[in-house]
């Protein structure tokens, strides 16, 4: 079966009702506009030769500048754009929306309850996961098959630069910081107590006994993606994790001295031209996402480490307090 065919059967099957509420690739559009421009290449080279119909393979070059492809540049990679951006956001907010029910508590989980009719509120919430990896691991396919048509139709690599793109801008699906988040959640949780198939909880993993600690996912049969868990500063396993608006993780206290702001500060309170430590990205950190999940699994498997760092952090961030305010007391009695 054609992957035309599966997105298609995807949109219109079991998640429909999901998938109306959220945006995705127009795959089939997409795929059409890029037949139309390979016929009217094929037409261009057809008339490009024939004296008698000199005018009429000018006006058709003009048309669709098949050679350059300002046509497709100009729709096609904006049409995309704003396509990715769209899944991108409405990934992040569902995903954001999901975990914050998982740690919540009191009227606003006994709300959220009420309205699925009393069922069990965790499943619920696992049966929710599982339909937002699948909604990001089959617009990330359809983004990547569009692509690489465009460009074998066109001879060109201008669809992988667009990937890269993608990734500046930061809404490349599979490297989003929510995509760890759900599968630390997926980790938290244990697959035989909630009627999840076994093989779906087997999909995730996570080795924190090596020195290169790492979140492993298999997405599909052709996808399987690897995150680091080191934060790229102090080079440890990363402690009460951050991500920055490009996606880079890094514990909280090796981010805010990096800003140069104080811990009880926090992340939001550096510059704005202050950049990132790997990719030197400004204005990331007022983007910044605490990651709760990553955090709770690495509380959970690495318990001394983390109680150990937790102390540390606690120590620093007194420290840090006492001396600002004290030097904030200095400036206002002029001493």
């Amino acid at each position: 079966m054609k992957f035309g065919q599966t997105f298609t059967e995807y949109l219109h099957g079991e998640q429909e009702a999901f998938l109306n509420k959220c945006s995705h690739v127009e795959y089939k559009r997409l795929k059409k506009f890029l037949k139309s421009c390979r016929v009217c290449r094929a037409l261009n080279e057809s008339h490009g030769g024939a004296n008698d119909r000199h005018e009429e393979g000018k006006e058709m070059s003009e048309f669709c500048r098949c050679n350059s492809c300002a046509l497709c540049d100009q729709m096609f990679f904006t049409e995309l754009t704003k396509e990715a951006s769209d899944i991108a956001g409405c990934f992040s907010s569902r995903v954001r929306r999901l975990l914050n029910l998982h740690v919540s508590s009191g009227l606003f989980r006994y709300m959220w309850r009420l309205r699925h009719c009393f069922m069990d509120d965790q499943q619920v919430m696992i049966q929710e996961g599982r339909m937002l990896l699948d909604y990001v691991t089959m617009n990330a396919i359809a983004i990547n098959k569009i692509l690489k048509k465009y460009d074998k139709i066109h001879g060109s690599a201008d669809g992988r630069k667009f990937k890269t793109k993608m990734r500046a801008e930061h809404i490349e699906l599979l490297q989003s910081p929510w995509l760890i988040e759900l599968g630390a959640f997926y980790l938290n949780f244990s697959g035989s107590d909630f009627g999840e198939p076994g093989e779906f909880f087997h999909k995730f993993s996570c080795d924190l006994s090596d020195m290169q600690p790492v979140m492993t996912m298999t997405l599909s049969d052709s996808m399987k993606y690897e995150y680091s868990l080191v934060c790229a500063i102090c080079l440890d396993t990363v402690f009460n994790p951050y991500a920055l608006g490009c996606g880079h993780l890094f514990c909280k206290s090796c981010a805010c001295s990096a800003a140069s702001v104080l811990l009880f500060q926090g992340l939001k309170e550096a510059p704005q031209d202050v950049k990132c430590p790997v990719c030197r990205s400004e204005g990331v950190y007022k983007d910044a996402v605490h990651m709760t999940e990553l955090d709770l699994l690495l509380k959970n498997r690495r318990k001394e480490y983390w109680k150990e760092r937790m102390r540390r952090e606690r120590a620093e961030m007194v420290k840090q307090a006492k001396e600002y305010w004290e030097s904030q007391t200095i400036t206002a009695i002029g001493i």
